[in-house]
């Protein structure tokens, strides 16, 4: 039962303080890391067959790496005292969210939509898209915002959740290694095609359950707001499967459902035009406060889920108990 307490205070501790740049992070090694690999072993004329086994090798150490220096940080924390066990513990799990960093770069968005110029906007959303931003309209920077907040909430909050209920910290560090990769060369770039395929397959993996239940949570979440649940169901369950990635549309249909919008696209990244199908219906005319709307359901979902998974959590230490 202590762990879902500490898991409790590590969300309430993502929901006020976020992740201040000036703290050290697991996330902020873990890239450091990636890019050291990659500059140190990783030439682009390398052939497919080599630039694969790096990839595995990337992956192996960035993982292994990850999990094993939770575990040490955890027993030596214990070791010391029982207090410095559950704080190292509480502020491990607390780094493998990142709910309110989401919101708040989702807001600067729309900041910047309301109050400064296109092109400031265009360079706001390339903090936290990957394609490029420069030629972007307003309603595609919005649907860019949308479309990233909506992917993430499954990613940064609802996924990390529900492994630190099965693993707690050691599970959910593995898990956003699992995700930084992912980030970072998981893509069908040329650049990237080899050196991240086995990072893009894994994640898949790792991301298959969280965002088949952030739809379910968001479905829960637009109920409870009073926003159009009965199309959220529709569009999710209907569109959830056209996204390219086998997870992502899940997260994004249901919000295109809820605020009746249309998402998806050509756009491009690295460098590639890439297409991702359309989700949703063209319904009304997205607007900039339609952010906001997706940062209120990812926050929703978010506490739905912590409820739910300690309530399962709950529930099978107390079966456990009278076994």
């Amino acid at each position: 039962m202590k762990s879902i307490f500490y898991i409790g205070i590590a969300l309430l501790l993502d929901f006020f303080i976020a992740d201040p740049y000036s703290w050290p992070h697991p996330v902020k090694i873990m890239g450091n890391y990636i890019y050291w690999f990659q500059n140190k072993f990783v030439r682009q004329d390398y052939c497919s067959k080599k630039m694969r086994f790096l990839g595995l090798i990337l992956w192996l150490t960035t993982v292994a790496l990850s999990g094993l220096v939770t575990y040490v940080l955890l027993l030596i924390a214990y070791k010391i005292n029982i207090y410095i066990g559950a704080l190292v513990y509480v502020y491990l799990s607390y780094t493998t969210l990142s709910i309110k960093g989401l919101a708040n770069e989702g807001k600067k968005v729309y900041d910047s939509l309301i109050n400064k110029t296109l092109s400031e906007s265009r360079r706001q959303v390339g903090m936290i898209v990957g394609r490029d931003t420069s030629q972007l309209t307003r309603k595609e920077i919005i649907n860019a915002t949308i479309e990233t907040i909506a992917e993430n909430t499954s990613d940064g909050g609802i996924a990390p959740l529900m492994y630190l209920f099965i693993g707690g910290p050691i599970l959910a560090m593995v898990y956003k290694a699992i995700n930084t990769l992912d980030s970072m060369v998981g893509y069908t770039t040329p650049k990237y095609i080899d050196l991240g395929f086995i990072s893009a397959k894994v994640d898949d993996f790792a991301n298959y359950i969280p965002a088949r239940l952030t739809l379910i949570f968001m479905i829960c979440a637009s109920y409870i707001m009073e926003l159009d649940y009965k199309n959220c169901v529709r569009i999710g369950f209907r569109d959830c499967r056209k996204h390219k990635s086998p997870n992502s549309g899940y997260p994004e249909a249901a919000v295109a459902g809820v605020l009746g919008i249309q998402l998806g696209g050509s756009h491009v990244y690295h460098g590639v035009e890439i297409y991702k199908p359309y989700i949703g219906d063209d319904i009304r005319n997205v607007e900039s406060s339609d952010i906001l709307k997706t940062n209120k359901i990812l926050y929703l979902s978010v506490i739905i889920s912590f409820f739910i998974f300690g309530l399962l959590k709950t529930m099978i230490i107390m079966i456990n108990c009278f076994i």
